[in-house]
């Protein structure tokens, strides 16, 4: 009692945590903006940061042992307590890592800025506020889901129970038009037969493009909605295909009348499911 009495009494070494929290943000978040190639740097540095928060404030703050140790467990409890309430798409999500990789930023800035805000609070009042501000700072990623994600590593948050481009397009009606491949187009080689072109090289030989997109930025000649999906384009003569998700319809099918590929002309939003 003596000794942690006489911890209670010195003052929160709070820096550490705060340049660690720092660092972290601007390793995860603000690098990979400016350098993408740091991006994987930035996602393992996250962890890594927030591990050295933990030890931050085990072993270094000064706090008292009770509010150092509880805190530590209540914040890995809470990471696993959350993650069977997630959606299926944060759950699943960067190999079933999203959660950790986007909720221990989260959660180590929160636990700073609560640490610097009740330095000078009451132990019972303190406490409290801790526990709020853990299970808070993890338990709101059960509000949420990810519609998709960029290349590097974006993700496009919706509210959980929003409906979804799917849902929406699905809602709609369906005012698909039907058109099919003259056997003129079938005679053509196609041009862009799949993922990376005819040579998977993704090079496209005889076209020049110009790349002054400031001076003369490409203009938007149609566009369609579709359902989700990851798939490439492929082109030949006047049609472009891609695949996509609609309802429960699967990506593939063995039989063929009941493949939700889509393709689309060129010349005009005509597209067939």
């Amino acid at each position: 009692m003596e000794s942690n009495e006489v911890v209670l009494k010195k003052s929160l070494r709070l820096w550490p945590g705060v340049v660690i929290v720092v660092l972290q943000w601007v390793l995860r978040f603000v690098a990979p903006a400016i350098w993408p190639d740091t991006l994987v740097v930035g996602i393992l540095g996250g962890v890594v940061l927030w591990l050295a928060v933990v030890i931050w404030w085990a072993f270094f703050s000064r706090a008292a042992k009770f509010d150092r140790w509880s805190a530590v467990v209540l914040m890995i409890a809470a990471l696993v307590g959350t993650t069977p309430f997630l959606d299926i798409s944060i759950a699943t999500a960067n190999m079933g890592l999203m959660f950790i990789f986007f909720s221990l930023p989260v959660l180590s800035l929160a636990f700073v800025i609560w640490a610097a805000a009740t330095r000078n609070l009451e132990n019972k009042l303190k406490r409290i506020t801790m526990v709020i501000t853990i299970l808070l700072s993890t338990g709101f990623w059960v509000l949420l889901r990810t519609d998709s994600m960029t290349v590097q590593n974006e993700q496009y948050l919706n509210w959980r129970w929003a409906k979804t481009g799917e849902e929406k397009l699905l809602s709609e009606t369906d005012n698909l038009t039907s058109t099919s491949l003259t056997q003129a187009d079938i005679a053509k080689e196609a041009e862009w037969p799949g993922f990376r072109g005819k040579d998977r090289d993704s090079i496209v030989k005889g076209v020049k493009i110009g790349t002054d997109w400031a001076k003369n930025p490409p203009v938007e000649m149609w566009r369609s909605p579709i359902g989700p999906g990851c798939s490439s384009f492929a082109i030949h003569g006047s049609f472009i295909f891609t695949q996509e998700q609609r309802g429960s319809r699967p990506p593939f099918d063995t039989d063929y009348k009941q493949r939700p590929y889509i393709y689309f002309r060129r010349d005009r939003s005509t597209e067939r499911a």
